[in-house]
């Protein structure tokens, strides 16, 4: 069974920045595309980041390009996100997956999720 523990979310001012981490307990950690998602009060999720299994592709919505970063550690079987010159609107629940295939824009259900992490903005 796959587990992911995402940390790191909290409440920070605009233009700030935090790093959230996605601690993932599998064997075979590399197999595994991996990505972030984020739901906002009243919306629907949606797909933020995602990185491929050996870390060469990464692909972000428009609206993160320049601010947000993924990164993968594979010896470390963790994911980051950093997320610099946060705004408002970044306001929501930040959520890992893992998926074996991709983790991108089209992907809607990845494999496995997890619990997700509060990030708050404050203007």
């Amino acid at each position: 069974q796959v587990q992911l523990v995402e940390s790191g979310g909290g409440l920070v001012q605009a233009g700030g920045s935090l790093r959230l981490s996605c601690a993932v307990s599998v064997r075979s950690y590399r197999s595994y595309a991996m990505g972030w998602f984020r739901q906002a009060p009243g919306k629907e999720r949606e797909f933020v980041v995602g990185i491929s299994r050996s870390g060469d592709k990464t692909y972000y919505i428009d609206s993160v390009k320049g601010r947000f970063t993924i990164s993968r550690d594979n010896p470390k079987n963790t994911v980051y996100l950093q997320m610099n010159s946060l705004k408002p609107e970044d306001t929501a629940v930040y959520y890992c997956a893992a998926d074996t295939r991709a983790v991108g824009p089209t992907t809607s259900e990845p494999e496995y999720w997890g619990q997700g992490t509060q990030v708050t903005v404050s203007s």
